[in-house]
C-alpha cells in the first residue's frame, strides 16, 4: 500500500463527512468493460468485499479505491483487419477506400475485435487526510494521478486542490545535498541517484548500489548535470526515491516500522495504520527540507473562481473548475510526467 506518492493539499474550507463521499462515490462505480467498450473506470470497496463500502475510514484516515479496466488490442492485429476490410472493398468496387472510409473501416475493426480482446485492470489507492488536508494518491504518473483528481473533483461538492510546491525546488536541494554532503535533519542520502544534464545532449548518470559521497558526484553536478532522483530514508523508518518533480517512489517501510507487532498482524486496518501512520509525519519533514511550502493559492483560486473572477496567476496554475464546483491548481510549472507507464493503467 502507496509504493509511489503524489501529494496534493485541499483547500480548508472544504469540510465533509465521510458519509457524503460514500454518496458520491457510489454515483460512479467500478464496472467492467461492455463487449464494445474499449475502457472503464470507477471506485470500488478499498477492503475488496462485495458490495463493501467505497469510503473506509481507519484512525481518523480515509482510505479510497480508483479501479480502471481496458481492452488490449494490439496494433498490428487492428491495422490487419482494416487492410482486410479495404482489399474487400478495393475487389468488389475495383476503387480504394478514401481517407474519410479508412477511418471509418479503422473504428468498425475495432468494434469487430474488442468483443475478443483480452482486458487488463489496474487499482490506485487514495488517501485523504483531513486533519492535515492532504490528498495523497497512490501513483508516481502525474497523467494517471490528474486523471483520478479531476473525477475527484467533480464528484465530491467543493473539493479543491493543488499539488504541493515548495520554497525550494527539489532539484536544487538535491544538488544541494549531494555536493555539500548535508542532508536535510532526519533524513540520510542513500546509495542511488540519477543526474542529468540540462544540455541539449540529455547525457544521464545513474549509480545505483554505490555510495554517492564521492568526488565524482560532485563533478558531476559542477559540470551541470542536475539530479532527477535521489533514494533517501527518512528517520530510519522510510525508505523512498524523491523526484525532480516532488513525486516520491519506492516507498519502503523499514524494520523498525514493525517492531512490537506479531508476525500474524496484518490486515487492511493494519496495513492502513502502519502506512498513514509513517507518512503523515514524513510528508511535512520532507516539505519542511525543501524550504517549507509556498503558497499554494488553492484556497484563493477556488474562492475567485466560485465567484466566477480571474484565479491568481502566480504562484499557482491557473486554476480550472470542475463541474463538483471545486477547483484545482499547482506550482507555476506543473511537473513533468516522467514515467507515465508506471502505473498499471
Amino acid at each position: 500500500m502507496f509504493k509511489n506518492m503524489i501529494v496534493y493539499r485541499i483547500a480548508p474550507q472544504w469540510q465533509v463527512k465521510l458519509t457524503q463521499v460514500e454518496e458520491a462515490l457510489a454515483k460512479a462505480p467500478f464496472l467492467e468493460c461492455g463487449a464494445t467498450q474499449e475502457k472503464s473506470l470507477g471506485w470500488v470497496p478499498p477492503r475488496g468485499d462485495a458490495h463493501g463500502p467505497l469510503a473506509e475510514s481507519v484512525g481518523g484516515q480515509w482510505i479510497l479505491r480508483f479501479m480502471v479496466e481496458s481492452k488490449v488490442l494490439p496494433g498490428s492485429v487492428l491495422a490487419r483487419r482494416v487492410k482486410e476490410k479495404a482489399e474487400r472493398i478495393e475487389q468488389e468496387t475495383g476503387r480504394k477506400p478514401g481517407k474519410k472510409e479508412s477511418r471509418e473501416l479503422k473504428d468498425e475493426a475495432k468494434l469487430d475485435l474488442l468483443p475478443m480482446a483480452f482486458t487488463k485492470q489496474g487499482s490506485m489507492w487514495v488517501w485523504i487526510d483531513t486533519a492535515s488536508r492532504l490528498l495523497v494518491l497512490d501513483t508516481s504518473s502525474q497523467g494517471r494521478a490528474d486523471e483520478v483528481v479531476t473525477l475527484l473533483v467533480e464528484s465530491l461538492p467543493g473539493l479543491s486542490v493543488s499539488l504541493i510546491n515548495t520554497q525550494t525546488s527539489p532539484q536544487a536541494a538535491m544538488s544541494h545535498w549531494l555536493k555539500e554532503q548535508e542532508p536535510p535533519v532526519g533524513f540520510t542520502v542513500d546509495r542511488e541517484c540519477e543526474l542529468k544534464s540540462a544540455s541539449e545532449e540529455k547525457a544521464v548518470v545513474r549509480y545505483a548500489r554505490h555510495p554517492l559521497d564521492i568526488e565524482e558526484v560532485q563533478a558531476h553536478i559542477d559540470a551541470g548535470k542536475l539530479p532527477t532522483k535521489l533514494a533517501l530514508t527518512w528517520d530510519d523508518r522510510v525508505s523512498f526515491m524523491l523526484t525532480e518533480g516532488l513525486q516520491i517512489k519506492k516507498v519502503a517501510f523499514l524494520d523498525t516500522v514493525f517492531e512490537g507487532t506479531k508476525a500474524d498482524d496484518g490486515g487492511f486496518d493494519t496495513d492502513v495504520a502502519i502506512a498513514t501512520g509513517e507518512l503523515v509525519k514524513l510528508i511535512p519533514d520532507l516539505i519542511e527540507a525543501l524550504g517549507g511550502e509556498a503558497e499554494s493559492g488553492v484556497a484563493s483560486a477556488a474562492q475567485a473562481v466560485a465567484a466566477g473572477a480571474a484565479p491568481p496567476s502566480a504562484p499557482s496554475a491557473p486554476a480550472r473548475k470542475a463541474g463538483g464546483g471545486g477547483v484545482v491548481t499547482g506550482p507555476l510549472e506543473v511537473p513533468v510526467d516522467s514515467d507515465p507507464e508506471s502505473a498499471p493503467f
